[in-house]
């Protein structure tokens, strides 16, 4: 299964707005039989379309309610020192976002955090694990957009 229709593409949309909706208020919605939606969400979970399913946690609620974006440059750029770098990134857990970037810096990191001390604390068991060029780090004022939610228009559609 390399592309999608107009109800797989509308399923995509209701889970991607709540995961947990239940298959028969999906059929509801598509205007499918139960059976058919679930094999339908069945066949789009084993293409890959869908990932997995998670719940969105509140960060406020949970005490990380800082987001600091951290820009990393590397002087090597070497295999040991990539993977180095990347058992950092998933052995952090405030780390939740890291990317390889094009340009003036080498890696992009989001970082989730309580307060300006602790993001000292993930700063300082990053620099001891990884050496780094120079890393810069911008703390988050406000959040205007935040979304899990991929756009569906741009899909391969059969």
């Amino acid at each position: 299964m390399d592309t999608i229709d107009a109800k797989d593409k509308q399923i995509l949309a209701l889970l991607q707005e709540d995961a947990m909706m239940p298959a028969t208020e999906i059929a509801d919605r598509v205007g499918l039989s139960t059976t058919p939606c679930w094999r339908r969400i069945q066949k789009l979970e084993e293409a890959g379309f869908i990932r997995k399913r998670v719940a969105l946690l509140d960060r406020e609620r949970l005490n990380v309610p800082v987001s600091v974006f951290v820009a990393v440059r590397t002087s090597r750029h070497a295999t040991d020192w990539f993977e180095a770098f990347n058992r950092m990134v998933q052995d952090i857990p405030e780390i939740v976002e890291a990317y390889r970037m094009s340009g003036e810096i080498d890696y992009l990191l989001r970082v989730v955090v309580a307060d300006i001390a602790g993001f000292d604390s993930v700063y300082k068991r990053m620099i001891d694990r990884v050496d780094f060029a120079d890393v810069s780090s911008s703390f988050s004022m406000e959040e205007l957009k935040y979304t899990t939610a991929i756009p569906l228009d741009h899909a391969p559609l059969r």
